[in-house]
């Protein structure tokens, strides 16, 4: 008999950060009506509330647990609240994550680069470490984070963003190699441009934009499958990816031509 797709309903809860809007809202509903209990983490807690209180089908149900993942207390103290309300839990989708643009040719602070690696990697390893803590003994579950291309090599914009994501791709790499041998498995999602609150502002065209629907679902579609990395949509990452194989000085060139960055200040 082939096993369950995956995520199985009946494996246990999925805990989603970042869940208030954009990427992490939609999966988190797409998979309750899959059936699945889904616990949602952000900090904005009429939006999870409004969210919790949605209907759902197949008998699947959001239940909301509002906290700021820079808190590591908060987060290990949400954790511990999944297990013992909704029960062990077999997935956590490391979604929680900030996009402020930091650009050289203006005054730098350090405060945009504070704050997006609080939030987007130190945030995901205060989520990370309590549920890695609960699954290891176990030898069960499924960790999922959250990156993006613009970790794959350097964007107009994205010296902060950029960085955490790049971060966070080699921290997903680097457990890969014990987490196998643990029976845990990881994943690892680089979405391409979505259409967010976080894309509005973006100074420079975005091809292959998604609609935040249809990116969420290439996300719980790649949850089923037994790659490590889900990416989408995949033209464009895949160009992505050849882009970052070229020397440094024609990548400069073709980047800053396709993003207008060639004519900027002139």
């Amino acid at each position: 008999m082939s096993p369950p797709p995956r995520p199985d309903p009946a494996a246990g809860p999925v805990w989603i950060t970042g869940a208030s809007s954009g990427i992490g809202r939609a999966v988190a509903e797409q998979l309750r009506d899959r059936g699945c209990t889904v616990a949602v983490t952000a900090r904005d807690a009429d939006a999870l509330a409004e969210l919790a209180a949605t209907p759902g089908r197949n008998g699947g149900r959001i239940v909301a647990y509002p906290g700021d993942v820079t808190d590591a207390g908060r987060m290990a103290d949400i954790v511990a609240a999944i297990e013992d309300e909704l029960g062990p839990l077999a997935l956590a989708i490391l979604n929680a994550g900030v996009y402020i643009p930091v650009a050289a040719d203006a005054p730098l602070t350090v405060a945009p680069f504070e704050t997006t690696f609080a939030v987007n990697l130190n945030g995901t390893v205060n989520a990370l470490v309590p549920v890695l803590n609960l699954m290891r003994p176990r030898r069960r579950g499924h960790i999922v984070i959250v990156a993006s291309v613009a970790g794959y090599a350097g964007l107009p914009t994205s010296a902060a963003y950029g960085a955490t994501k790049a971060g966070l791709i080699n921290l997903a790499e680097s457990l890969k190699f014990d987490l196998d041998n643990l029976g845990i498995r990881i994943q690892l999602v680089c979405p391409g441009f979505v259409d967010t609150p976080a894309t509005k502002n973006n100074p420079f065209p975005m091809p292959h934009l998604m609609q935040v629907d249809d990116a969420a679902a290439a996300l719980v579609e790649g949850l089923a499958s037994d790659a490590f990395e889900i990416t989408f949509p995949r033209r464009f990452t895949r160009q992505l990816k050849l882009l970052r194989m070229l020397p440094y000085g024609l990548y400069f060139r073709l980047v800053a031509r396709s993003t207008g960055w060639d004519k900027r200040g002139r």
